[in-house]
């Protein structure tokens, strides 16, 4: 019979117990529940609500189960639903009366919420540190290949020159507001349910200051019954997660194009490649597609709850079961993404040559000529016609703009003057764009400082 069958006849079914279970999910948080319970007992015999000798005794009786649990040793058995009735059973088995009375003044309801939000905080803190890991990376390479012209695109056609710094710092920013995501996930699980007791409070006379202090937490929830039914902070955590992993997911589609035949302006290292099953010449970017196709499972994690949290009524039901499993998938997801995108950034190789003669195809120097006639006084919508149909001219000649002569510009504007000639190379085009948060080498180098500095400042928080 369980812990909780005394107004039960019968067992409840065991297919009904084995489906309804969660301990399989719960074992990862076994340190917290005994965490929980340790400052529950210590802060019960603090208030004189249990003697001192029976927590003296719940210390030992926890403190060796946690460490079975740590060494491998402990004995899980089927019969127990979630962790908090393991723990209880073994408790119990161990010390007795003592531990019986472990359960005084609490609730698996706010056991559960107690155990979660401490889980959130260690994932949340891990991702905190992976994503930095990642930056850091992303940092090193832009540095490493600061003055390295490519095309940019929109629509994912060639638009502009760019430096491949400008372009690999464009994710350090959006991985920088998923660090500021995963810390306000962080900051949303760091308060205290434990004392809500099952909805409404307790009779005992409980010190929740006490166990919040205890445990770490920055404040203590309010509400009795806003406490144990609360899961806000597991979607702020999917959120940031599923963002996070969309931004990867980005990322790894220009890998996938940048190390194809195409496009040829990377290599992944053969440590973050596989090959063909039936061709031999196979070098397949299998980690960025995965990461990649990885995004919809992390997006379905945060769906899933939303989902299961949106009919509830207050306060505790047990759809809130199906709330850690989907975290622990969203937040292990993105920690394995984050490592797999550091190991393919580190280890790449880069062909500036490939990339620097892409930058020259696609007319990429148009809007630079439209600038040169608007600064000699054209209009600019007049400026883009011309330059429009120079385009033309040079695509039934099958050259570039930087391949007409003097002559064949001043034919579409006597405005053009010979200072126009030699302007129009890719780095040319890339540097004068010196404008703060520009694409130019000078613009780069500052923003890059400052990247340090965010950086630097998050290894802080």
């Amino acid at each position: 019979m369980a812990l909780w069958s005394g107004r039960f006849e019968e067992n409840t079914s065991n297919f009904a117990l084995t489906w309804g279970a969660s301990l399989e999910t719960d074992k990862a948080m076994a340190e917290h529940d005994i965490a929980g319970s340790l400052a529950h007992a210590r802060m019960l015999s603090e208030q004189g609500i249990i003697s001192e000798e029976d927590f003296s005794a719940i210390e030992a009786g926890l403190d060796r189960i946690l460490g079975q649990i740590q060494n491998g040793t402990f004995a899980w058995d089927g019969a127990d639903e979630d962790i908090h009735m393991a723990v209880e059973r073994a408790l119990i088995a161990d010390i007795g009366p003592a531990g019986a009375r472990l359960h005084t003044g609490r609730s698996r309801n706010d056991q559960v919420a107690t155990d979660i939000r401490l889980l959130a905080k260690e994932l949340a803190d891990d991702l905190l540190s992976e994503n930095r890991a990642l930056r850091d990376v992303l940092l090193d390479t832009a540095e490493k290949h600061v003055d390295a012209v490519m095309p940019g695109y929109t629509h994912l056609q060639h638009a502009q020159p760019v430096l491949l710094s400008h372009h690999l710092l464009a994710y350090f920013w959006m991985l920088t507001r998923d660090h500021t995501r995963l810390a306000a996930a962080y900051d949303a699980a760091d308060e205290n349910p434990l004392g809500a007791a099952a909805l409404a409070g307790t009779s005992y006379p409980l010190d929740r200051e006490r166990t919040t202090e205890l445990l770490d937490f920055s404040a203590t929830i309010p509400n009795s019954l806003d406490a144990v039914s609360d899961r806000d902070y597991l979607l702020d955590l999917e959120y940031a997660c599923a963002v996070s992993m969309m931004h990867l997911s980005r990322l790894c589609e220009e890998i996938v194009l940048w190390s194809s035949s195409e496009f040829g302006f990377i290599t992944l290292s053969d440590a973050w490649s596989t090959g063909s099953s039936i061709m031999p010449q196979k070098k397949n970017p299998d980690f960025a597609e995965l990461t990649r196709g990885k995004t919809g499972r992390v997006v379905g994690d945060l769906v899933s709850l939303l989902v299961t949290c949106k009919g509830l009524p207050l306060a505790y039901n047990k759809d809130l079961q199906e709330c850690k499993e989907g975290a622990l998938d969203a937040a292990d997801t993105l920690l394995d993404c984050y490592v797999v995108m550091k190991g393919m950034l580190a280890t790449m190789s880069v062909h500036r040559d490939r990339m620097a003669a892409a930058a020259r195809a696609g007319f990429t120097a148009a809007t630079d000529v439209a600038d040169y006639l608007a600064k000699k006084g054209m209009p600019f919508r007049e400026a883009h016609a011309v330059v429009g149909q120079l385009v033309l001219s040079c695509e039934k000649r099958g050259c570039g703009l930087e391949d007409l002569s003097l002559d064949d510009l001043r034919a579409a504007s006597g405005l053009f003057e010979a200072d126009i000639l030699g302007t129009l190379d890719p780095e040319s085009i890339a540097n004068a764009r010196t404008t703060y948060g520009g694409t130019a080498l000078d613009a780069v180098l500052i923003q890059l400082e400052e990247a340090r500095e965010v950086l630097e400042a998050d290894y802080l928080w």
